[in-house]
Order: C-alpha cells, then sequence, then structure tokens
C-alpha cells in the first residue's frame, strides 16, 4: 500500500510540474506581442541592464567587484540581484511578463528555462572571445532544437577532499578506489583521529536529502563510476536507464557500505542533509567530502590550508568519472537589451572578467574558467585548482542539458533517497518504479524514445 500511494504521489507530482510549466510558458508566448512595452520603468533606461545571479552575500561580493569593472570599462550599468531562491522568484517575474536582462544560473537548468519559453536563443559567434571557449563548454548550451541558449561562464567537477592531518596521523595512503575509501572512512570513525579521546567523528560527508535534488547530484559521481547513466540518448530523444545491471550493483553498494552499514561512515543526519547545513566537514568532525571547489576558501579559512588535500575522485568498477557543471549566461526571453547584454557577456567570458571572478577575497564565482586562455592553478597560485582542472577536462560527466532535467534530477533523488532510507526496501523493484517515472518525466516531455 506504502509503494502505490508513492507511486500514486510521484505521479501527481509530475502532473503538477507540467501544468505549471505549461501555465509560465503560456504566460511568456501569449506577451509576443506586447513586446516589451509592459516592462518596468527601470527597464525603460538602456544603459542599465538587470542581472540576476544564484547567489550567496559571500559570493555576490565576487559579482560586485566583476560588475563594477564592467561599468567602469563600458558605462553600462548593472541593476545586480543576487538571489537565492532563484528559480521561484524567476517563476514570480515570468508571470508578470517582467524578465531580467541577464541570468547567471546552473547549466543543468538551462532545457526548464528553455522549455518554458524564458530564454533568448544565442548565436557564439555574435560574443566576443567566443572562439576562446572550448567546444566542450559550448555544447553544455545546446537545446533541443540545435540552437544555443546559454554562453558557458564557470565550470567545475567534483573532488574529494581529506583531512591529510588525520590520514597521515592513522598512517593511511590517499584512496585511489572505492574499497579505499571505505577503508579510509571507517578509520575516521573509528580510531579518533582527531584526537579528543571521544567517538565523535565521521568518515565523510553527504548531502543526502531529496530536497532540491541534492542526493542526485552528490550520488551522480558514483554512478558515472559504476558504469551508470540515468538517461540513455537514444536519435532525437532518450531512454530511462535507471533498471540496468550497473544501476543495480551501483545502488546496492552505495545502500550498503554507505547509509545502511553499522560502521558509522557518513554523518548521523545524512539523509535530511542539503549543502547549507552539511558543514561537518569544515566544523572539523568529517574526514571526507565528495564536493564542488567553491567549498576550497571556506575550508581554508575554517580548517587552514594544511590540513586538508584536494584529490581526484576514487575509482570505481568503471572508472573515475565525476559530475561536472557550472554556470551558463542566459539572456532573458523577449528584453530589448541585445547589444549590452552581448558586451556584458563578451566582458564576462574574456580574460580580464573571467580572471576577476577567479580571485579576491571572497568565495570566487567561476571555478574552472571556461576562457581557454586561462589556468586556474597559474590564476590562483594554488597547485590544487590543477586536480579540479583536470577532473573537468578529462574525468567528468555532465546532466543531459537539452531536456528539463530538474524533474528528472527531482524524481532520481526521491527514489534514491528512499532507497537509502528503507534498509531493508528491495533495491531492484525500487530502480524499476524509479525507471517507469522517469519514461512518464520523459513523455511529458515528448523526448522518449
Amino acid at each position: 500500500m506504502r509503494d502505490r500511494r508513492r507511486c500514486i504521489d510521484v505521479r501527481l507530482r509530475r502532473v503538477r510540474r507540467l501544468a505549471a510549466t505549461l501555465a509560465v510558458s503560456g504566460l511568456l508566448f501569449g506577451t509576443a506581442a506586447c513586446g516589451s512595452g509592459s516592462r518596468s520603468a527601470r527597464a525603460g533606461d538602456p544603459n542599465t541592464l538587470e542581472v540576476w545571479t544564484r547567489s550567496d552575500p559571500e559570493s555576490a561580493q565576487t559579482y560586485d567587484r566583476v560588475f563594477a569593472a564592467f561599468t567602469k570599462k563600458t558605462g553600462i550599468k548593472i541593476d545586480y540581484q543576487p538571489v537565492m531562491n532563484f528559480d521561484q522568484q524567476l517563476q514570480s517575474r515570468a508571470s508578470t511578463k517582467d524578465l531580467p536582462d541577464v541570468m547567471i544560473n546552473d547549466t543543468a537548468l538551462m532545457g526548464s528555462y528553455q522549455a518554458q519559453g524564458l530564454l533568448k536563443p544565442i548565436t557564439p559567434d555574435s560574443i566576443a572571445g567566443h572562439d576562446e571557449i572550448t567546444a566542450k563548454s559550448w555544447s553544455s548550451t545546446v537545446g533541443r532544437d540545435g540552437r544555443h541558449y546559454g554562453i558557458p561562464y564557470s565550470r567545475q567537477a567534483m573532488t574529494l577532499f581529506v583531512r591529510k592531518d588525520w590520514r597521515q596521523k592513522l598512517g593511511l595512503p590517499q584512496p585511489k578506489t572505492w574499497q579505499d575509501t571505505l577503508v579510509l572512512a571507517k578509520a575516521f570513525a573509528t580510531r579518533d583521529p582527531d584526537g579528543d579521546g571521544r567517538k565523535d567523528t565521521h568518515g565523510m560527508v553527504v548531502p543526502g536529502s531529496a530536497q532540491n535534488g541534492y542526493v542526485a547530484w552528490w550520488g551522480a559521481s558514483y554512478l558515472w563510476q559504476g558504469g551508470v547513466q540515468i538517461l540513455r540518448k537514444e536519435g532525437s530523444g532518450y531512454r530511462p536507464a535507471m533498471d540496468s545491471a550497473a544501476a543495480l550493483r551501483t545502488v546496492t553498494w552505495m545502500k550498503k557500505n554507505l547509509f545502511c552499514g553499522d560502521n558509522g561512515v557518513i554523518q548521523p543526519s545524512a539523509l535530511t542533509s542539503v549543502t547549507a547545513n552539511t558543514t561537518n566537514f569544515q566544523d572539523g568532525n568529517a574526514g571526507m567530502y565528495l564536493t564542488g571547489p567553491y567549498n576550497i576558501s571556506t575550508f581554508d579559512k575554517a580548517l587552514g590550508k594544511d590540513k586538508y588535500e584536494v584529490l581526484p575522485a576514487p575509482a570505481g568498477p568503471a572508472g573515475n568519472d565525476v559530475l561536472a557543471d557550472g554556470e551558463n549566461i542566459y539572456f532573458g526571453a523577449r528584453t530589448g537589451k541585445a547589444k549590452q547584454e552581448r558586451t556584458l557577456a563578451a566582458f564576462l567570458v574574456s580574460h580580464e572578467g573571467q580572471e576577476l571572478a577567479m580571485t579576491g577575497d571572497h568565495q570566487p564565482v567561476v571555478r574552472i574558467p571556461v576562457n581557454s586562455t586561462l589556468d586556474a592553478a597559474k590564476v590562483r597560485d594554488d597547485p590544487r585548482w590543477s586536480v579540479v582542472q583536470k577532473a573537468y577536462e578529462t574525468a567528468s560527466v555532465a546532466f543531459p542539458n537539452a531536456p528539463d532535467f530538474a524533474p528528472i534530477k527531482q524524481d532520481t533523488a526521491d527514489a534514491l533517497n528512499a532507497i537509502f532510507t528503507y534498509c531493508g526496501s528491495d533495491v531492484r523493484s525500487g530502480l524499476k518504479e524509479l525507471n517507469d517515472t522517469l519514461a512518464g518525466d520523459l513523455k511529458d516531455q515528448d523526448l522518449l524514445k
């Protein structure tokens, strides 16, 4: 009965999401005859761009510095809005037919934004400096119709942060495989690496909540390393692939060894943790964290650079690929400042703009530069960033960007969280149900093959 109710809940959630998407799309497509006449008085200033980023106060200070330099260089003013609950506020603005001119947000959201009619298509050749961006980065901005809907701005790949001082104290090597990771995690949890005489440390940190798809985001690297694809490309569409033998092996391994063992490998709150409250590593009571490089500056301040190391992710049965993601620059649909928008984008991807966004006293907003003339480690004089850059360039896989991946990631997270929460549940049946749900998501988007 519980499985049936959950299945019904998933279907209803899909229907509500689809209805909301169509409603917003209708609002936007219905504004074509109105042009920009309905935009606010603020939008009437041709020399001001309203720019949104998904930023906390720390990273917003870096953007402030970047936009100040742009205004000084070009005379174009920026009405900058750092937004945390970005998608909710964006939908609200879409309903009033008054989108921001420029947005910087996750690459994986491009398909969702395109499906809702929120974005202008972009011709790469129209952006000065477009040829200094690699083909790999440009490929993540191609929509279902083959046109580009974003400009690459920042890229990153997951790496493993390890308490170097703890590892050396316990006389253990850097982990190279999943098994090495388990050995090290168990040692961190049981052998008092901080020397306080109490059993108060954890092997690794996991943001395992289903909220906003976190467990799918974090777990994707393990899926890739296990040879799993969430979706499999077939011609002009996709098939769900979470009922494969590789998925069964990988998810079973994760459940048994990370979430359902009795060895304290992960923090007790893992299944309700999101990145905002997953602070065990920087608080000094966890030994490992598979995460993005934006945390380097935070951990340097909290722990000290000498206390931890940044390592390539240990390899699974299918290799050491990790999740790659990042941010794109998007132009709001039907805003009327194309020249100014292109000028800002060209500055943001230029050598100067990228270097400004990678440096300073606050959290960097460009992690791995999309401008191929820059080297992250040299710009920051920090060899740890070469580990991140190499991971992105040689061992990373991104979520598919052409479909609306938001519901797919959320449904994957819901299923994985449930599988890991109920240790007695059957992994095979949970993945079969997930596969059926993903097929419904693809059918909703006319992408199921």
